[in-house]
């Protein structure tokens, strides 16, 4: 399985990127593959819904030349797609939020003069994000958004790790947030590999 890790954080060494960390020496342990694409790093432009990308089932078929086309590429070669972001306002960071828009079209060619496939169907897809509020309160809507765009876009979603920020005048990172980060990257390979998925 090979895992590709969509980070949305603008900061290296942030919070998001400190609890990354411990998921991807997990990874590495047990030698699997994966990609970290920082978002911040790329030009993303945002969706415009002009459906250019519909008119070809095989391609991502967007009329902008900018990143997306390789991370759509990068997304497709891999098996499990990691969101790592911090939230803003509910919801991810925005060039997270325009990869999403734009995958969601580019992805599913649902939109055009006939209803065609879903490129990325059966990927799994799950969720690493940092908070102000307690989870419950601060990522839920994120997590709710996300899956709904996996059922609409024919994802496995594996689930969600979110953990909270006490404040600029704490230690964000834990021992037990690293074994949670660890725990959760064990889960998710586990599950992955289920013959039930």
């Amino acid at each position: 399985m090979k895992y590709c890790i969509l980070m949305g954080s603008p900061r290296k060494n942030g919070n998001t990127s400190k609890l990354l960390q411990p998921f991807i020496e997990e990874l590495q342990l047990r030698d699997i593959p994966y990609e970290l694409i920082w978002l911040y790093d790329k030009r993303i432009e945002p969706c415009i819904a002009c459906r250019r990308c519909q008119r070809d089932w095989t391609v991502f078929g967007c009329h902008y030349s900018d990143d997306a086309q390789e991370i759509f590429y990068q997304i497709l070669d891999s098996d499990v797609i990691v969101l790592a972001t911090p939230i803003y306002s509910w919801f991810c960071t925005p060039p997270m939020k325009a990869l999403l828009d734009r995958m969601v079209y580019g992805m599913n060619k649902y939109y055009g003069d006939e209803k065609g496939p879903s490129l990325w169907k059966g990927k799994q897809l799950a969720i690493i994000t940092t908070c102000g509020y307690r989870p419950e309160k601060g990522a839920d809507l994120f997590e709710e958004g996300i899956k709904r765009y996996c059922k609409h876009s024919q994802l496995n979603y594996l689930g969600m790790l979110a953990e909270r920020d006490l404040g600029y005048q704490s230690v964000f990172l834990s021992e037990d947030k690293t074994e949670r980060s660890r725990s959760f990257a064990r889960r998710l390979i586990a599950d992955a590999d289920s013959p039930a998925r």
